[in-house]
């Protein structure tokens, strides 16, 4: 394990592998953040419900095997459960340039690619949670997080522009093949890195369910935790409405094209390249609570600023509203991570990490399905004032918390 230093931590090979890979499959992820969905409208001509499925798709693993992931990561060494979870993100992501060759590409293939790479998602983010404390101490987590949030941003600043430059020059199924590729090299890197890992021995292993049961029943019974788990949820199913509303706001009611459409979605990103940069010295001026709470509360607000975009210099109002909410979120999310892998005990970090997923993202999906079906009934602008009206009423269980002020 690293010393409590910052300077240690980058001395450590390991640690800097492991930063090594996580941004250069960050930056590969922004690049299909762009790409996917503009796979289903550009290249298939998928209708708003037809995108609200691949939404869902690409979430659904959340729900299907989220709460199974975390006992299983708990009973395994996590740095192999890394490195089968990149390989397979990149292996069904390959698959899309292929077919687009051969000519058979269709939409439940690339359905098929959302769920398979949802899959090796949920159990990459839960293992990667619960593999840091084994490289840093408790005392260094904060600054940990907020380093690999720093080095997730700039990825997200420059990743989401390259995405929409590679759709216009070589088309959306081609700009796939960039993050097919990150993955590789992350899984590459990730074999090199070395930490000490303890499991659970066998004799000690129970029922799934009742494994299952425990984590769930930790991050329940924990009233920050819990308050936590409501603004997740809350703010991914406006998300998964928001990731509907999003491309057909800007490319087919503003008319953007597809370089412009990454660029602006950079916006998010320098706001949150700033929040990660600021979440620490945020937290040590006022402390963890009040570096959560402040951030939530400017997460709230200015994300409504995003809807009142329109064509010519109001255009710029949708990055601006990205980038003010960005800040606001990355504070408080490296802060609330932070916060719940110091005060949960080792043998329950993969556990709680997949309950706290599974009850955040789970609700993505649904709400990708909710923008499918508002976006056949009203205009693409409704959808995006529902999104952003529901992420400032998602954070409003932590706002309305004063235990949270008091950490």
């Amino acid at each position: 394990m690293i010393g409590n230093s910052a300077t240690g931590m980058w001395q450590d090979r390991s640690f800097r592998l492991f930063l090594g890979a996580d941004a250069i499959s960050q930056f590969g992820t922004q690049i299909t953040i762009v790409a996917l969905p503009l796979v289903a409208v550009l290249t298939l001509e998928a209708s708003p419900f037809q995108l609200g499925v691949l939404t869902a798709a690409e979430m659904a693993a959340f729900l299907l095997v989220g709460l199974p992931a975390g006992v299983w990561v708990d009973r395994m060494r996590r740095r192999p459960i890394l490195i089968w979870s990149d390989l397979l993100r990149g292996a069904v992501l390959l698959s899309v340039p292929v077919a687009v060759a051969l000519d058979v590409m269709t939409l439940p293939h690339l359905y098929a690619v959302a769920l398979l790479l949802g899959l090796g998602t949920v159990f990459f983010d839960v293992a990667h949670m619960s593999f840091l404390p084994s490289l840093v101490g408790k005392d260094d987590l904060l600054r940990g997080n907020g380093t690999l949030e720093t080095l997730r941003n700039t990825a997200m600043l420059s990743g989401p522009a390259l995405g929409g430059w590679l759709v216009h020059a070589v088309t959306a199924p081609v700009a796939l093949l960039a993050d097919a590729i990150s993955y590789l090299v992350s899984a590459l890197m990730l074999g090199g890195v070395r930490a000490e890992e303890t499991t659970a021995p066998v004799a000690e292993r129970r029922r799934l369910a009742e494994e299952i049961g425990e984590g769930v029943r930790y991050v329940a019974g924990h009233p920050v935790l819990r308050r936590i788990a409501m603004v997740g949820a809350l703010t991914m199913l406006s998300n998964g409405i928001w990731a509907i509303a999003q491309p057909l706001f800007l490319i087919k009611t503003l008319h953007v094209s597809p370089a412009v459409y990454g660029l602006l979605l950079s916006g998010g990103a320098v706001g949150s390249l700033i929040g990660a940069v600021l979440a620490s010295r945020v937290a040590a001026r006022f402390g963890a609570g009040r570096a959560m709470y402040g951030g939530a509360a400017v997460a709230a607000t200015v994300i409504l600023v995003s809807p009142l975009a329109a064509e010519g210099r109001q255009l710029a109002l949708f990055p601006l509203g990205c980038l003010l909410n960005g800040i606001g979120a990355a504070v408080f999310s490296i802060n609330q991570l932070s916060y719940r892998q110091k005060i949960t005990p080792a043998h329950l970090l993969g556990r709680m990490n997949a309950s706290m997923r599974f009850l955040m993202w789970g609700a993505a999906p649904i709400g990708g399905l909710v923008g499918g079906v508002l976006g056949g009934w009203f205009g693409a602008h409704a959808i995006m004032w529902v999104a952003a009206v529901g992420v400032t009423a998602a954070h409003l269980p932590v706002l309305s918390s004063r235990r949270i002020l008091r950490l």
